[in-house]
């Protein structure tokens, strides 16, 4: 059979790109039904739908390089100036407290790591010298016992 050039698209694409349009047009739900339907009537066929999705990037959605450029992008609007001046001082005022607040939590949270450190080397050193005690009294207990002085 041979197609024209005034065909449409979708009659000139294979049956894959059809299937594979298709399931995208009905989104990841689709996918993920399709691979599933692959696996309960022969497991190959899921297991290669699975493989197609992980690596042509259907399961995921956007590479992660593309999830890090957005992120950054949405992080520039946030640090660019309005133009206000009132509102840029307040948002000013605001990091400043945030970072204050953030400062604070950290230094408590270290503190909380010191007390532990040390809750843990006191009980560690009790451990220790009960041992140490516990060994000078044993030899001294089994003379005892045996009747030797």
């Amino acid at each position: 059979m041979y197609t024209t050039a005034t065909a449409p698209a979708a009659a000139r694409m294979g049956w894959f790109r059809r299937a594979e349009a298709w399931l995208d047009a009905r989104g990841k739900g689709a996918w993920i039904a399709a691979m599933v339907a692959g696996f309960v009537v022969f497991w190959p066929v899921g297991l290669a739908l699975l493989a197609y999705m992980i690596w042509g990037k259907r399961m995921f959605g956007k590479s992660c390089h593309a999830r890090r450029h957005d992120q950054a992008h949405r992080w520039g609007h946030a640090f660019r100036p309005s133009g206000n001046s009132v509102f840029e001082s307040y948002k000013a005022d605001t990091l400043k407290r945030l970072e204050d607040e953030q400062e604070a939590f950290e230094s408590f949270l270290q503190r909380l790591r010191d007390a532990k450190d040390k809750k843990e080397f006191d009980a560690f050193m009790e451990d220790r010298a009960r041992e140490a005690s516990a060994q000078d009294v044993t030899p001294a207990d089994s003379t005892a016992r045996r009747g030797e002085y």
